[in-house]
């Protein structure tokens, strides 16, 4: 899905240091800034709520934040059930 929004095969190798490239958008940092806040401890200070709502609005973090719930649901399900990733 991030290949066909333009995502580049260096941008997802690396994405561990999003915060240090240069080829991801503020935006864009700061939803991968979202996800691995809320994927670690579920917490969100309102420092950063507040850079969050300078780049999207109250229902994108909404959408942003159901996504990374969900994804964390199926890597924690997947997990407990030791199931591997099938194309």
């Amino acid at each position: 899905m991030a290949r066909r929004h333009g995502w580049s095969e260096e941008q997802l190798s690396d994405l561990a240091n999003f915060r240090q490239r240069s080829d991801f958008s503020d935006a864009e940092k700061a939803a991968l800034d979202l996800a691995e806040r809320v994927t670690r401890d579920s917490g969100v200070d309102d420092d950063f709520w507040s850079e969050l709502r300078k780049h999207y609005d109250e229902g994108e973090i909404i959408e942003l934040l159901a996504a990374i719930g969900l994804f964390n649901y199926f890597n924690r399900f997947n997990n407990a059930l030791r199931m591997e990733p099938t194309k």
